[in-house]
């Protein structure tokens, strides 16, 4: 009996996502939509919904990270095995790449849950025999090569997935694109729904249009207009062969070129951005269409500190799978609270001494700092006046730093070594640490220790920004540029604190950065760091206001319950 047997009986929902982050033995993840796909399958585990997901082996990972003295970032590849860890199915099924036909293999891992819901995972690999050297490597690497290696992974992904799901015996009733990258799947379906010619009167009719929208959902994430992938009608072309007419796949992806977000906002029912706010602005970017908003989620249980979890078992039963009774966290003593913050704490400081020379304290207040290393995060904003910081600090915060650049990023390489420079300029007044190789691993040490949870993007870049929530279940307060998600947690002084004023323009504006600074610069001598060494009750009050009203709601299964309500049975 296939290992698939009992799984295959029921119709599913087929998440397809170029990555996802489950463990850090399977690093098929870059950054935040990668862990939020891994918390994604987690829930629908927990929540125990007819779910499976689609994405490819990235043999190679990433990259792992390693940073010299310098704050020079080298990038190395994250190789792994994954006959260690799943399985491989016998079923192959084959694609044609310019030309050639390219065979693919599913490897496949369980996602399961402690309440007994099973989620596979299918990881599609062309690393077979059958195939050439060169197209051995096309899952090779995530976000890897040039524009040619990644329309192959695309089109491996989105119609080698249909294919591989068919040839499993998987009935699907809703395709969930997680990004555009999964988006070529629609053509797929396209295929399996074309009308008998001679029922139409042209080629245009022959492609039910309809038949695919009503299977297809469709998740944008980022109103960054890089994160959004074009791909020219010539490459296409060349990838492609004569698998889909030009005139009419313009109508759908867009006349200048293959616009992937089109692409799926075209052929699927439902459109969302990942908070109320980035709705807005991706409503802005793509006028003409209706695009709602689920604000993002992360799993509670892996998203909280072992400390934590002993106490929430203790006082609040049922919290793993019911985030809701988060807003009973008043019936925690103080002092069990602040306990097992401390133990997070010191286990991350212990952690981040014995990799860096940073010499940090259990005493000091902490701030983190940790996503990706790209210009609009703004991580040297924090540095902008450092006579000032050096004022405000000096001896009263230590500041922890984590993230990698995308290696085509040298912007965000170049902030990488600022940041190292700043390590310099204030040591022996303000302790810094960047802790090269950011996982999922070192991030629950960081969510869950740190006592502030820094957050600095250009207003309205930041999508949603799940790392907050992380930490919010942890009770660490954000201070945060009011973007994304922290538009709906945030209570001043309550649930943490704002930097600069409410977001009131569409299009990002660099003159907010002395603003920003500015505010970030008082609340963070007049506010934060007098409250930490001054009222630790008020302080423990607010770890609990996080918990109570930001963990309780910005949690995924909260997000899963409206994505079965609001797309997924419609």
């Amino acid at each position: 009996m296939s290992i698939l047997e009992k799984h295959i009986a029921e119709p599913k929902i087929a998440y397809f996502s170029m990555e996802i982050g489950l463990r850090d033995e399977i690093p098929t993840y870059s950054g935040g939509l990668g862990v939020l796909a891994g918390d994604t399958v987690k829930s629908a585990a927990d929540l125990e919904l007819p779910f499976i997901a689609v994405t490819l082996i990235s043999r190679k990972g990433y990259f792992r990270q390693e940073i010299d003295n310098e704050g020079r970032q080298k990038e190395l590849p994250a190789v792994w095995e994954p006959s260690e860890l799943m399985t491989l199915m016998p079923e192959k099924v084959a694609v044609t790449i310019e030309g050639r036909t390219v065979h693919i293999r599913a490897w496949v891992y369980f996602v399961e849950s402690p309440r007994g819901g099973i989620v596979p995972v299918i990881y599609l690999d062309t690393d077979a025999p059958e195939n050439s050297p060169e197209d051995r490597t096309l899952t090779d690497r995530l976000y890897g090569g040039d524009e040619s290696y990644r329309i192959k992974q695309e089109l491996i992904l989105g119609i080698g997935g249909v294919r591989m799901l068919g040839k499993l015996g998987f009935r699907i009733k809703k395709y969930h694109m997680n990004e555009g990258h999964a988006a070529f799947l629609t053509l797929e379906l396209l295929h399996k729904f074309k009308k008998d010619i001679e029922a139409v009167w042209d080629e245009e009719h022959i492609w039910d249009v309809e038949a695919v929208k009503h299977l297809c959902v469709f998740t944008t994430h980022t109103p960054v207009e890089a994160g959004h992938d074009k791909f020219t009608y010539e490459l296409f072309k060349k990838v492609f062969g004569d698998y889909f007419p030009e005139n009419i796949l313009k109508k759908l992806a867009g006349e200048k070129n293959v616009n992937m977000t089109l692409l799926g906002f075209n052929l699927s029912n439902h459109v969302n951005g990942v908070a109320k706010k980035h709705g807005e602005v991706s409503q802005s970017m793509f006028p003409g269409y209706q695009i709602n908003a689920i604000t993002n989620g992360v799993h509670s249980f892996t998203w909280t500190s072992k400390g934590m979890k002993k106490i929430f078992d203790k006082y609040l039963p049922g919290w793993a799978n019911e985030p809701e009774i988060f807003v009973r966290i008043g019936v925690i003593p103080d002092e069990e609270l602040w306990n097992a913050h401390m133990e997070a704490k010191r286990n991350l400081i212990d952690y981040v001494n014995s990799v860096s020379d940073a010499d940090m304290d259990y005493e000091t207040l902490t701030i983190g700092f940790a996503r990706r290393a790209t210009a609009y995060k703004r991580a040297d904003l924090l540095f902008s006046d450092l006579k000032r910081l050096e004022k405000i600090g000096t001896a009263k915060i230590q500041v922890i730093y984590a993230g990698k650049a995308h290696p085509k990023d040298m912007v965000g390489k170049q902030l990488i070594e600022k940041i190292f420079s700043y390590k310099q300029k204030l040591k022996g007044k303000i302790r810094i640490a960047f802790i090269q190789n950011y996982n999922m691993e070192i991030a629950l040490k960081l969510v869950s220790g740190v006592d502030i949870w820094l957050n600095t993007p250009l207003r309205p870049l930041e999508a949603s920004g799940t790392s907050g929530m992380k930490a919010a279940h942890n009770g660490v307060m954000n201070f945060s540029v009011l973007d994304g998600w922290w538009i709906e947690g945030h209570i001043e002084g309550y649930t943490g604190w704002a930097i600069g004023p409410a977001p009131k323009k569409i299009e990002p504006d660099i003159n907010m950065n002395k603003i920003d600074a500015d505010d970030l610069y008082n609340k963070l001598e007049t506010k934060i760091i007098p409250l930490y060494y001054n009222d630790r009750k008020t302080w423990i009050r607010m770890m609990q206001n996080a918990i109570g009203k930001n963990a309780y709601y910005f949690n995924s299964h909260r997000m899963m319950r409206r994505y079965v309500t609001e797309t997924y049975i419609r």
